[in-house]
C-alpha cells in the first residue's frame, strides 16, 4: 500500500476515523457523563451508547438551560394509560447529548433492521452529531432478537441497504460520515467478502470488533483477520479502526502500528477508569479516586440519572473498599458525595440536584398498585362522564334551520377582506398551536 492510497472524502460536518482513539458504543456505560469526562482524559472521539430507532422516532428534542444539553425525550409509558392521573408526570430522556463539549466528537450508533425506520431516526439526531454509526456486532439478545447488532451479519444485503439509505438520506443533506461497527465472522474468506459489500456503500468508516458473534469479552481477542480487513477498506479509501482487548493509548498506537489499522476503540478498561485515555508522557492513568470524583462531579453538571451514575461507580470504585459498600447504599447523589468523603466541597451541589431530579430526600411519595388502580378507574369514569355531557350538549343544540341569524352570524356587513381572513380553512385564534 502506498501512501496516495484512496481515501473517501469526508463530510464538512463529519470526522475522520484516522489517527484517532476513541470510546467504544458501550451501553450503560456510554451516556453523556461517560463521554464527557473520557474527552476531558484525552479520547479523541466518543461513540454513544445503542439507542434503537424506534425509540428515537417520536421524541421531541429540547434544550435544557440547566444542564445545556439538548435533550431527547417522550413521556414514560409508565402510567401512560391514563395521564391524567399524574399531570406532573416525568418526560424520559431517551438520549442526552452536550452540544459544546462533545458535540463536534460524538458519534451516535443506532440500533436497526429497517431502512425506512433507521432514515426517519436519523434525521432527527443528525444535525447535532458528527457521525452516525450502524450497530452490525453487538450480540446481546435485545439487540440480535430484533434483527438488530449482530444479526444484521447473517443478512450483508440488508445491512448494505440500510447504510445506502443512511448515506444518501442522512449524511449528504447533513454532510456528516456514516459508518458501521462489525464482528469477524467464522472464516477469513467470509469476512472479507462481507468487508468489501460494505465498503461499497459509501461508508467512511468501519470499526472490527475482533471476536466473532458467539465470544464474550472474557474471551480473548481473535486479530489474525486483522491486517487483512485494515488492507481491504485501505484500497476502498475507508477508515479501519479495531476493537477488541485494547487498553491504553500507548497500547492502541501500537496496536495501529502492528495491524496496519487506522484508528483503535477502547471499550471495557475505559469504562473502569476513562483516564487511559491519557498518554503515559502526559502522566498516564489516574488514581481510582480522582477519577471518580471527576466522574460524579460531571454526572451531576449533567444531571445523570442517579442508577446509570451508580451503576458507573460500581465499575470504577474497586469492590473490596468500604467506599463501594457505602456508595452501594446511596440513594441519592448527596449520598454518594458523603460515602466518598467529597460532602464539604459538593454536597450542596449535591443537594441542588437531589432536589431537581426528586431523589433522595425529595422523593415524592409513589401511589401504591392498589392507589394507582383506584385512580385509574376514577380518572376512567370522569372520562365517560364528560363525553356523556359532550353527547347531550351536541344533542340538545337547535338545527340550523330553525335558528335566525343575525347580520353579523351570517357575515353579510363583513368587508370581503375580513371574510377571507375568517375562511373556514383558516386557523381560529384561540386554536392550540403544536410545537415539533
Amino acid at each position: 500500500m502506498t501512501s496516495t492510497a484512496k481515501r473517501v472524502p469526508i463530510p464538512k460536518n463529519g470526522v475522520d476515523y484516522r489517527g484517532r482513539i476513541v470510546l467504544a458504543p458501550m451501553v450503560r456505560s456510554g451516556e453523556c457523563p461517560s463521554r464527557l469526562l473520557a474527552l476531558e482524559y484525552g479520547a479523541d472521539l466518543v461513540w454513544g451508547p445503542e439507542t434503537i430507532d424506534k425509540a428515537l422516532i417520536g421524541t421531541a428534542r429540547h434544550i435544557n438551560p440547566v444542564t445545556n444539553t439538548v435533550d431527547f425525550t417522550r413521556l414514560s409509558s409508565n402510567g401512560a394509560k391514563n395521564p391524567a392521573i399524574n399531570p406532573d408526570q416525568r418526560e424520559s430522556i431517551i438520549y442526552r447529548l452536550h452540544p459544546e463539549k462533545e458535540g463536534k466528537k460524538l458519534i451516535y450508533q443506532i440500533g436497526t433492521s429497517n431502512p425506512e425506520t433507521a432514515v426517519q431516526a436519523a434525521k432527527l439526531i443528525a444535525p447535532d452529531v458528527a457521525g452516525i454509526d450502524v450497530n452490525a456486532g453487538c450480540p446481546k439478545p435485545f439487540s440480535t432478537s430484533g434483527g438488530m447488532g449482530a444479526a444484521l451479519l447473517k443478512k450483508p444485503d440488508l445491512l448494505c441497504s440500510i447504510l445506502r439509505a443512511l448515506v444518501k438520506e442522512v449524511g449528504e443533506p447533513n454532510e456528516i460520515g456514516i459508518s458501521v461497527k462489525v464482528r469477524i465472522l467464522d472464516t477469513a474468506e467470509a469476512t472479507e467478502a462481507l468487508v468489501r459489500q460494505l465498503c461499497d456503500t459509501g461508508i467512511t468508516g468501519l470499526t472490527v470488533h475482533c471476536r466473532t458473534t458467539p465470544m464474550r469479552p472474557r474471551e480473548r481477542a481473535i486479530r489474525d483477520q486483522l491486517r487483512m480487513i485494515a488492507d481491504i477498506c485501505r484500497e476502498a479509501g475507508v477508515a479501519c479502526l479495531m476493537n477488541g482487548d485494547v487498553t491504553s493509548r500507548d497500547e492502541a498506537l501500537g496496536l495501529i502500528t502492528e495491524f496496519g489499522v487506522d484508528g483503535a476503540m477502547i471499550a471495557t478498561a475505559a469504562e473502569t477508569n476513562p483516564s487511559v485515555f491519557k498518554p503515559k508522557d502526559e502522566g498516564g492513568e489516574a488514581p481510582w479516586h480522582e477519577v471518580v470524583k471527576e466522574y460524579v462531579k460531571t454526572a451531576m453538571e449533567v444531571e445523570n440519572r442517579f442508577g446509570n451514575t451508580k451503576y458507573l461507580l460500581g465499575q470504577m470504585i474497586p469492590g473490596k473498599l468500604p467506599a463501594y459498600k457505602s456508595m452501594m447504599t446511596a440513594k441519592s447523589y448527596r449520598d454518594i458525595v458523603k460515602a466518598l468523603g467529597h460532602d464539604a466541597e459538593l454536597g450542596e451541589s449535591a443537594s441542588d440536584v437531589d432536589k431537581r431530579l426528586e431523589i433522595g430526600a425529595f422523593e415524592k411519595p409513589k401511589m401504591t398498585k392498589a392507589e394507582r388502580k383506584a385512580a385509574n378507574k376514577a380518572a376512567a369514569k370522569q372520562a365517560e362522564a364528560a363525553e356523556e355531557k359532550q353527547s347531550e350538549e351536541v344533542q340538545e343544540q337547535p338545527s340550523a334551520a330553525g335558528v335566525k341569524r343575525s347580520a353579523e352570524t351570517a357575515g353579510l356587513d363583513m368587508p370581503p377582506d375580513v371574510a377571507r381572513e375568517q375562511a373556514p380553512a383558516s386557523m381560529p385564534e384561540r386554536a392550540s398551536v403544536l410545537s415539533v
